[in-house]
């Protein structure tokens, strides 16, 4: 039985900041290192629906699901879910902190050089949090280009590398630290929108009245395509045969009902569910 109790946010973030203070060179845990300790490290960043603690403590979200089939697969019988910032996964992983993230972290061409990619887990597109009725009129990324708003984008969140393409001005961004704080910095106007994938905005309009997810909402275009995410689970450089070994399972699971059901269960839709396959991560990472 997997073992899906966390450490408490609280303590797993303050454990985390001392680790990277302190960290110099890491290195990272094999395979059979794993199965030896009878034990996996899994970090995820709080977001649903990617990858989330419970009230009770359990992990979920598409990313940690999925995470705990594969390794029940490779016979990884307990999990210690970290909970952490966005931003401190690849340091983390760079740190030795844990030994996979399961947040559905985007694979991007600049993450590939830090960090490995398993294949995509998910594919997902771009969404924004306004405040009620939409004040401001906003349906696109490009839209802070071209005015004197606002945009909210979280630490370390590939959004910030759209925008920056894009051509909004380092000025107009407002840089939060979680999805938690995303609601009261729109509501209160210190930003007048705030920029995340589609399944992170409604689950964010889904809490509040004060907030909703802007109606018509265009996908941004960088250079001629139409912006879509690949998710994938993440592991430190030198742990290829872990990663290998999670890309097999993983291969297997994705050709499953039980798999779609996942991604259903947690807001993907079936061209979500499709998409996933419709690109490498070594396409991915070339860019």
């Amino acid at each position: 039985m997997i073992n899906a109790k966390a450490l408490t946010m609280t303590a797993a973030t303050a454990a985390l900041g001392i680790g990277l203070l302190a960290a110099g060179p890491a290195s990272s845990a094999t395979l059979q290192e794993i199965l030896d300790r009878g034990q996996v490290r899994i970090a995820i960043a709080n977001e649903i629906p990617y990858g989330y603690m419970d009230l009770d403590g359990t992990a979920k979200g598409v990313g940690p699901d999925v995470a705990k089939h594969i390794m029940a697969e490779l016979g990884i019988e307990n999990i210690e879910w970290i909970t952490t910032t966005f931003g401190s996964l690849i340091p983390g992983l760079q740190a030795d902190r844990f030994d996979m993230v399961a947040a559905e972290m985007a694979v991007l061409p600049q993450r590939c050089q830090q960090v490995l990619f398993s294949e995509p887990d998910s594919s997902y597109g771009e969404g924004l949090l306004v405040a009620q009725g939409n004040p401001h009129d906003v349906h696109s990324y490009e839209a802070f280009a071209d005015s004197d708003l606002k945009v909210a984008i979280m630490a370390g969140a590939d959004q910030l590398e759209m925008m920056q393409a894009l051509g909004v001005p380092e000025e107009r961004m407002v840089t939060i630290s979680n999805n938690a704080d995303a609601i009261s910095t729109v509501s209160t106007g210190r930003a007048d929108a705030y920029a995340a994938t589609s399944l992170t905005v409604s689950e964010l309009a889904a809490k509040s009245d004060s907030v909703e997810a802007a109606a018509g909402f265009t996908d941004p275009v960088i250079d001629g395509e139409a912006v879509r995410s690949w998710g994938a689970f993440t592991f430190a450089q030198g742990s290829e045969d872990f990663r290998d070994a999670v890309n097999a399972k993983l291969a297997e699971y994705k050709q499953t009902d039980a798999w779609r059901e996942t991604m259903k269960q947690y807001g993907f839709s079936d061209t979500d569910a499709t998409e996933s396959f419709s690109k490498t991560t070594e396409q991915l990472c070339a860019g």
